[in-house]
């Protein structure tokens, strides 16, 4: 049972990574924006929030260099493809590469170095009741916060102006601008926001999740956010469900070697990439699905004066 129990925590553990991902991207798309720099950007925040642990001794200023450094990679994306309407798709890819390769560059001298003593974190009482504490009461607050996120993210997307107001821009920015709405700096503010959580998903990777600093570490976690948000049908609630079952997909390699069943390591290795292909690929069968939940501008440029 012990075994389980520490099989569900670590599935808790790699699915918040990816959640916060896809919760960014989310809000981009809910907005109309197609964001494919997640990797760039997650890289990049990863390697920002490391180095300002090692040199700060705060997990949380940590956490905010990550962002910081997402939202301002989103920024320069936001102007690119928002204010001068640039492709969206090749400057996402541009964004991943040049995040790649900036981050391998800055973290060449934090190979080696180690973060101050890990907190381990437990929840009294609950984290003492057997199989269910370890579990799930054990777990680092980012953890409990991503979940708290998607419940206000449901809630400002369905029950708010604000958001209603978003997705109108994603579904048609022509009628929101008639409106009167700002549609450039709405989908800007989107565009910075979803910056900012993947880049705390990068911060989280490398803080909590694996500590330390290795070059290409997402290992494209930030591709699979964004399978996320199609295969949950751009929904809050589904993300989170699906980040958790890419997660647990990703742990499972190793608890099946941990239990020494006799499946090569590559296979393993492969099997979250393959399960999203997978997914996509099952979900692509019925392209009306994906056309009616999909916001109707998203990829396409919006000019105002036309």
């Amino acid at each position: 049972m012990d075994s389980y129990a520490l099989l569900l925590a670590a599935t808790l553990n790699a699915g918040t990574v990816l959640a916060i991902a896809a919760l960014g991207l989310l809000i981009n798309e809910k907005a109309g924006i197609l964001n494919l720099g997640a990797e760039g950007m997650m890289l990049c925040a990863a390697i920002a929030g490391f180095a300002t642990v090692v040199n700060t001794g705060s997990d949380w200023l940590g956490f905010a260099a990550g962002a910081g450094a997402g939202a301002l990679l989103a920024t320069v994306f936001g102007l690119l493809v928002i204010w001068l309407n640039t492709n969206q798709v090749a400057t996402g890819l541009a964004l991943s590469l040049f995040g790649a390769g900036f981050s391998a560059f800055m973290g060449i001298r934090y190979v080696q170095a180690k973060l101050p003593e890990r907190t381990q974190f437990h929840i009294p009482l609950l984290g003492d009741i057997p199989f269910i504490g370890p579990a799930l009461f054990r777990q680092h607050p980012m953890v409990y916060i991503t979940m708290l996120g998607v419940a206000a993210l449901i809630w400002f997307l369905y029950r708010s102006r604000a958001g209603l107001v978003l997705r109108s821009v994603g579904e048609s920015p022509e009628s929101a601008h008639a409106l009167g709405y700002p549609v450039r700096r709405i989908r800007f503010a989107a565009v910075v926001t979803g910056g900012a959580l993947c880049g705390l998903a990068g911060a989280y990777l490398s803080l909590v999740y694996t500590p330390l600093w290795v070059e290409g570490m997402v290992a494209g976690k930030g591709w699979i956010a964004l399978a996320l948000t199609t295969f949950a049908t751009w929904r809050p609630a589904r993300v989170l469900l699906g980040a958790y079952l890419f997660g647990g997909v990703t742990m499972l390699q190793f608890h099946l070697q941990g239990m020494g069943v006799h499946v090569p390591s590559e296979f393993l290795s492969m099997l979250p990439y393959l399960s999203t292909v997978v997914v996509l690929a099952l979900i692509s069968r019925n392209p009306m699905w994906i056309r009616v939940n999909m916001p109707a501008s998203l990829g396409k440029p919006f000019y105002p004066g036309s």
